[in-house]
């Protein structure tokens, strides 16, 4: 699935990081994005806190949605991005 998820955010010309576990350095890995796309059902407690405190220190935009699905995140991309 994170092949897909890469895929379609091509589609919307945005790069895509995708996280399916947290790594030791999480918060570095990051890095200084315009949007982060939270897929709550399949993402830690600790990861969405940690995302959510680095979004309040670098003012970003942190899109929480239940439904993991390629809907789902097309439906998010179509109000922040540019489809092609």
């Amino acid at each position: 699935m994170a092949a897909k998820y890469k895929e379609i955010c091509g589609d919307y010309k945005c790069r895509a990081k995708v996280f399916t576990q947290m790594p030791a350095d999480f918060e570095s890995k990051i890095g200084s994005p315009d949007l982060v796309v939270l897929f709550t059902n399949t993402c830690s407690h600790k990861m969405a806190h940690t995302v959510d405190r680095r979004a309040e220190k670098q003012n970003f935009h942190v899109a929480k949605i239940h439904n993991a699905s390629a809907n789902a995140l097309k439906s998010v991309l179509e109000q922040f991005c540019v489809s092609s």
